[in-house]
This record gives C-alpha cells, sequence and structure tokens, in this order.
C-alpha cells in the first residue's frame, strides 16, 4: 500500500552516509538522485530524503525496514553503530508483537527512530 514516504533531514550528505551503511545489510542501496533529493530502496524509491525547510528539529519519525533474516537485522545493527547512531534498542525478539518478531532500533542522525525486523522465525 505504501508507495514512498520522505522524510526531511538538516544534513543531506550525513543522512544519506548514515542510510548507505544501514540499508546494505537489508538489500537496500540509493536509487535516485532528484537535487539535493536522494531515494533509497531495493526497487523502487520508498525512502526519499530532502533538506529541511527551517531550523527547527523535525518530529520523531518511526521507520521500520524488512530483513529477510535475522542476520540482517543483527548487521543493520552493526552498521548503524559503526556510523555512530545512538542504538534504541539491541537485536533481540519481541514477543509482545508477535511470537516470531525480531528488531533493533537506532536513532538516525535527525533523531528518527529506525528499525530493522525479520517477521520469520
Amino acid at each position: 500500500m505504501l508507495d514512498h514516504i520522505a522524510i526531511q533531514v538538516h544534513d543531506i550528505a550525513a543522512s544519506a552516509s548514515f542510510y548507505d551503511a544501514v540499508l546494505a545489510p537489508l538489500g537496500g542501496e540509493r536509487k535516485k538522485q532528484f537535487g539535493e533529493n536522494i531515494s533509497f530502496g531495493v526497487t523502487g524509491h520508498p525512502l526519499w530524503l530532502v533538506p529541511a525547510t527551517g531550523p527547527e528539529p523535525a518530529r520523531e519519525m518511526h521507520i521500520a525496514f524488512g530483513a529477510a533474516d535475522r542476520a540482517a537485522v543483527d548487521a543493520f545493527y552493526t552498521a548503524a553503530l559503526a556510523v555512530g547512531a545512538e542504538g534504541l534498542h539491541a537485536p533481540r525478539l519481541w514477543p509482545e508483537y508477535h511470537e516470531s518478531y525480531y528488531g533493533a532500533f537506532v536513532r538516525d542522525p535527525d533523531g528518527n527512530n529506525v528499525e530493522a525486523v525479520c517477521h520469520r522465525p
């Protein structure tokens, strides 16, 4: 149902580097640049980074990326920490969501809560 989402970022280069690192273990990569805007995806352009229009902090968003397996979730978390992201929750099972929900959560350069999740056992 979701075709794409655009998030405002204060430093396009820093945010693009972050998403380069954390999406690679999930099969994602930069797909297109349109002016200052940069898209990422496995196929298509589901995530766009766009320059913030003002100096105020953006409202926090939660973005969850699907992972093929638990090893990809682990690699996402490792990659995020390697580029200086704040770890919110290390990879683990979240049985309160469902019995096979395996996820990890970090903050991107603009403070967004970014997750990788695998729903398979």
